[in-house]
């Protein structure tokens, strides 16, 4: 036994340890505890000393109540780790140390237990093991091999996963040189060379996508990685790794053969190909959308709307559609649009609008396909045009066959009467008066000859060159070839035609021309007031147009709207009328791919509208 004195003493001594220790006797009470041991399971001296040890921890979890238990089973210098729950529900890691107390006569009167908190050391090796784990796991699935040389051994070090990369033995021994003979001669090999010969005199860690030959004799991509280590400065070894990526590689070979190959159909495909994102700026443009937005590479596009390249109307009518085609998911097929840059140029496209959609059937984009179709829309319009120029020369033509039928009907029907007459007259004078009126048809019937023949020669001469003149210049030369007249009867010209106005016309042609509407304008005054005539110009489309109002009888465009332009059609009892001129005027006009137009009403005035053409 103890004396008290030595417990006093002991009780000292093991209170003031620095490590967790109790003491327990043979049957499992507590006799002596440091004060380590209460702090770590947070207990008071009073709630040990005395108490059995295993009901102590009968709260607690089963597996540290096992290894309490263990300790006590007087096995010698018994170690083991067991996982403790506090009273706060935290986890923690202890390692015991079982020792067999003896007394001052040797013999064992209990158990010395010692313990350990080790938590961080338990979880660093958990989290070694996981990531040993992990790397295993990232290893087998990426393919990547570990491996480590040593300089000072001479030694190279290959993993199971860097050695089946090779397709060597399992108890392949690698060193460094034949490793570096692996990469394929040429470009592979120089490479690995002078970069392990760089990361070795300049302490550079490498990555190089290079070939490799395996063992078998296949031709590999692999991706090789070192990093040098260095010992007291000087260098002691390199570890790396090797990722076999020959089936990626082959993949992004093809991908890039498939892409090369789409684009260049894309670019030399004679249609304008371009995709935009949700927000209509172009993320691919192809050669001919670039060569139309301008630009010298698709770079200087990329990013950009169509608000950068057209002018506001055709953006924004632009920006509608992708909208409707992204929203709607449905294409756009075939729409005929006018496109107008900034600078005013214009041009025709065919359009095609498609919607690209994700995996989950949401619109990321769109693609559009453009067909310039401005020359085929040049030539339906100059076709259109023909077919306008061909069926009015028709209905001129037949408007011509009528008329020379009806009037040469008419001085043949004339003669035959009068012939009849003369055979069967037997008085001289009258006889002399029927050859009077022959004589008279017959100079009737060679006007009508030459006023056909007029009419031929305007619409057959095709010889005859338009040129651009001042409109004020003939004007005034043909008003001063009237002015006789003009001022005989108090007619007052009223011009406000800028000077500058110019007309392509025939110059024969417009002489006569505004000599016939001017002279019109003298012949049908009224007698009822003082007459005027006014000039002007203005500016319908393609056309200069000359507008000529007088104050004049006017015409009735109602009973006679469709004869106005007829040959020897009058319309008042003018004794100088011949009914020709406007008729001679309409062809020359319509022999210049110009057209007029009349406004008049009885008793107010007639205002003529001639357009003259300033393209063709």
């Amino acid at each position: 036994m103890l004396k008290r004195g030595q417990t006093t003493n002991n009780n000292y001594l093991v209170k003031q340890l620095p490590k967790a220790t109790v003491f327990v006797n043979r049957r499992k009470v507590i006799v002596f505890v440091s004060d380590k041991w209460l702090n770590d399971f947070q207990l008071a001296g009073n709630e040990a000393i005395g108490k059995n040890i295993i009901s102590l921890f009968k709260n607690t979890n089963l597996e540290w109540q096992k290894g309490v238990s263990e300790c006590l089973k007087g096995l010698p210098n018994l170690i083991l780790t067991a996982n403790y729950i506090d009273s706060n529900k935290n986890s923690k890691w202890f390692e015991l140390q079982s020792t067999d107390w003896f007394d001052e006569n040797e013999n064992v009167v209990g158990t010395i237990l010692q313990v350990e908190d080790v938590s961080l050391r338990v979880l660093a090796e958990n989290k070694l093991e996981k990531l040993e784990i992990l790397s295993k796991d990232i290893s087998d699935k990426a393919e990547i091999g570990f491996w480590d040389y040593n300089l000072a051994a001479d030694k190279l070090i290959w993993d199971n996963r860097t050695k089946a990369i090779h397709e060597v033995a399992e108890d392949y021994i690698p060193n460094f040189i034949d490793a570096l003979n692996f990469y394929k001669v040429g470009n592979s090999r120089n490479t690995i060379s002078m970069t392990t010969n760089k990361a070795i005199s300049q302490e550079i860690a490498f990555s190089e996508k290079l070939q490799l030959v395996t063992a078998k004799g296949n031709e590999i991509w692999v991706i090789s990685s070192g990093k040098p280590l260095y010992e007291k400065g000087k260098f002691s070894g390199m570890v790396g790794t090797i990722q076999n990526i020959n089936e990626r590689h082959l993949t992004e070979t093809k991908t890039k053969e498939n892409q090369h190959l789409l684009r260049t159909l894309i670019d030399n495909l004679p249609l304008n190909v371009y995709i935009k994102d949700l927000e209509s700026r172009k993320i691919l443009a192809n050669k001919a959308e670039v060569e139309y937005c301008e630009a010298l590479t698709e770079d200087e596009i990329l990013g950009k709307d169509d608000f950068a390249f057209f002018d506001k109307k055709t953006a924004k009518s632009s920006r509608q559609d992708d909208l409707i085609v992204m929203r709607d998911l449905k294409p756009i097929l075939s729409h005929e649009a006018l496109h107008i840059k900034k600078d005013g140029s214009t041009t025709t496209f065919l359009t095609s609008k498609i919607p690209l959609k994700d995996t989950d059937g949401h619109a990321y984009g769109m693609v559009g396909i453009s067909l310039d179709i401005s020359d085929r829309k040049k030539k339906e319009i100059e076709l259109r045009n023909l077919i306008d120029v061909t069926s009015s020369q028709n209905k001129q033509l037949i408007n011509f066959a009528h008329i020379v039928s009806h009037n040469l009907r008419s001085h043949s029907a004339n003669f035959s009467m009068l012939l009849d007459f003369l055979a069967s007259e037997k008085c001289e004078d009258e006889k002399q008066k029927i050859m009077n009126m022959l004589l008279k048809a017959s100079d009737n019937l060679l006007d009508t000859l030459h006023h056909l023949n007029e009419v031929v020669e305007i619409n057959t001469n095709t010889n005859l060159k338009k040129k651009s003149i001042k409109l004020n210049t003939k004007i005034a030369a043909v008003t001063k070839n009237l002015s006789g007249e003009i001022n005989e009867h108090n007619i007052e010209v009223i011009n406000s035609i800028p000077n500058n106005v110019k007309i392509r016309v025939i110059p024969d042609y417009i002489d006569n021309i505004l000599t016939n509407f001017i002279t019109n304008v003298i012949k049908y005054r009224s007698p009822d007031r003082a007459s005027f005539m006014k000039l002007s110009s203005s500016q319908e489309e393609h056309y200069t147009v000359l507008h000529i109002e007088d104050n004049g009888l006017g015409i009735d465009l109602q009973k006679y709207g469709e004869k106005l332009f007829g040959m020897y059609k009058t319309f008042h009892d003018n004794q100088d009328a011949q009914g020709i001129g406007l008729f001679i005027t309409k062809n020359q006009i319509e022999a210049m791919n110009g057209k007029i137009s009349v406004e008049s009403k009885v008793g107010k005035g007639t205002i003529f509208k001639i357009y003259f053409n300033d393209k063709n």
